[in-house]
């Protein structure tokens, strides 16, 4: 084993254990209170309800550590799990509520993370199925989350649409739904609740007594009886949770069977074998990558039919383009090569390949590791600046399905015309060597050490070595600790953190995901070829 495998798969090992966290607030003893009540945790009951034997990619585990919210740090996973795996052969979305984590209820990352899975689901043409168990939006910020366009309110907005777009959307509730929470029951296409177990209410008791003197237990006030029977907010109702997952894959088990718009190749390993990406990316993110080996250790074969391959030597080269298969679908690869440095004449030859493939409506997959686009007075003269734009232009009009998957520096102007998650890609994922910022740790202390030191200057105290050295080492730690994959995660600017043996799985799923919608005709705005 290498050196520079052992450096990763220790990186690797911090990630497992911050995964660990997140699949697990407060430990056994939150299980053991669960079992106490008939319920099981959430992951368990997404195992039984997607096809047997096959995978449930998780996506955005280590969404809300360190928020720093009023009087909590944590939101372990964001307090909801969502992902992607296929019922009946049909890939879907699942959204389940974790009660385990401040009883299911709604912090402002919350919304992020839910709303981020059917952005997913609406653009991919998928099903959705709610696993609703919350008690509504973290009162303490409820000016954070509830009036404002993409807070509460939204989800149900988004349920409607789907469902008018004749997307299947479907709850089972597994324990309160309380105030906006229970429209998560209301609002779906179909509802299943489970006797003495699921409630559903706009109110709950102590708000019922305090408004209307009514006393009133929450099993007669909105339990499964009095929505399946009485009030018809609700469709069937189950014995236990075992039962109730059963019949949510009975309810789906009509739906038509999804089909891929594009044509697909028998899957070939890669020649190099699986753990050539460890060899190949550099420990350090500010070392330059060989495009050309990372592209062969992922794509079926090893082949990359390559695109404009003697283009501008030496400044076209800094990013490739070109064809590969992931598990036999193709996709059209623009990969940073190099030090990753976009020049004018890399940003043309994206450019010209984003537009090429999307008049093909072959899938677009970005592999991400530049540093930024070229800056000094020769790169703007030569038009850095036009084709920059050009290239942003194309990655914006695309109408092909746009992956993102980032192995290096993702900064400034570069994290744009690779598809950072402004340009809304299908998924965008990230690794371990990621890092996404406006600019590296070092640049920016050297931009923001200079302002400081001629503000020193101007007020007759200039700045002593020391206090240089400490300036650019604190401004050095700040832009490289918010640059951390860990970080961009917990935020939610990425869909996944992948271990490097994950990569082909993921970006294969990805690719599927994506093309269950049929792909649209080209539409591109202004450019200035």
């Amino acid at each position: 084993m290498t050196d520079n495998q052992n450096f990763w798969e220790d990186r690797e090992k911090e990630l497992e254990t911050m995964r660990e966290k997140a699949a697990w607030p407060g430990g056994q003893k939150a299980v053991d209170n669960l079992a106490k009540r008939g319920k099981r945790p959430v992951r368990e009951l997404i195992a039984d309800l997607i096809d047997p034997d096959t995978p449930f990619f998780e996506l955005s585990m280590l969404a809300g550590f360190g928020m720093g919210y009023p009087g909590v740090e944590d939101v372990p996973c964001a307090g909801i799990v969502t992902g992607i795996g296929k019922i009946h052969g049909n890939w879907t979305m699942i959204m389940a509520n974790d009660s385990r984590v401040k009883a299911g209820t709604y912090f402002p990352i919350t919304l992020k993370k839910h709303m981020r899975a059917q952005a997913i689901a609406e653009n991919c043409g998928l099903n959705c199925v709610y696993i609703a168990d919350s008690g509504g939006v973290f009162l303490p910020m409820q000016a954070d989350v509830f009036p404002d366009d993409q807070h509460f309110g939204s989800i149900f907005y988004n349920m409607a649409r789907m469902s008018a777009k004749g997307l299947r959307q479907v709850t089972l509730s597994t324990g309160g739904n309380t105030a906006g929470g229970a429209y998560i029951v209301f609002m779906a296409c179909e509802s299943i609740m489970i006797d003495k177990q699921s409630f559903s209410f706009l109110g709950g008791p102590p708000l019922v007594k305090m408004a209307t003197g009514e006393e009133i237990s929450a099993e007669d006030l909105g339990g499964a009886r009095v929505h399946t029977q009485v009030s018809g907010g609700a469709d069937h109702m189950c014995t236990d949770q075992a039962q109730a997952i059963a019949r949510v894959r009975e309810l789906l088990s009509l739906t038509r069977p999804q089909t891929l718009h594009l044509h697909r190749y028998a899957a070939k390993a890669p020649k190099t074998g699986s753990s050539t990406v460890y060899d190949v990316l550099p420990a350090s993110p500010h070392h330059g990558i060989k495009g050309h080996a990372f592209l062969q250790a992922i794509a079926d074969d090893s082949e990359f039919i390559e695109a404009k391959k003697n283009f501008a030597p030496g400044r076209g080269t800094n990013i490739l383009t070109g064809k590969i298969r992931i598990k036999g679908l193709p996709a059209g690869v623009i990969c940073s090569n190099g030090a990753g440095i976009i020049f004018h004449e890399a940003a043309k030859k994206v450019a010209e390949w984003v537009v090429r493939c999307s008049y093909e409506k072959v899938p677009l997959l970005f592999i991400q590791s530049a540093p930024g686009y070229m800056v000094g007075s020769e790169s703007e003269h030569a038009g850095i600046g036009k084709y920059g734009a050009d290239m942003v232009r194309a990655v914006s009009c695309a109408q092909v399905p746009r992956i993102q998957l980032v192995i290096g520096p993702d900064n400034g102007a570069a994290n744009y015309g690779m598809c950072g998650r402004a340009y809304r890609p299908n998924f965008l994922f990230s690794t371990m060597r990621a890092r996404t910022g406006v600019m590296s740790g070092k640049s920016a202390g050297g931009v923001l050490l200079s302002i400081e030191q001629a503000k020193r200057k101007a007020t007759g105290n200039p700045m002593t070595p020391d206090e240089i050295a400490a300036f650019q080492q604190k401004m050095i730690d700040k832009y490289e600790g918010e640059a951390h994959p860990f970080f961009c995660a917990s935020r939610l600017f990425n869909d996944r953190v992948l271990k490097f043996h994950e990569i082909r799985d993921w970006l294969a799923m990805a690719l599927e995901v994506s093309l269950v919608r049929p792909i649209p005709d080209p539409s591109f705005g202004n450019f200035r070829f």
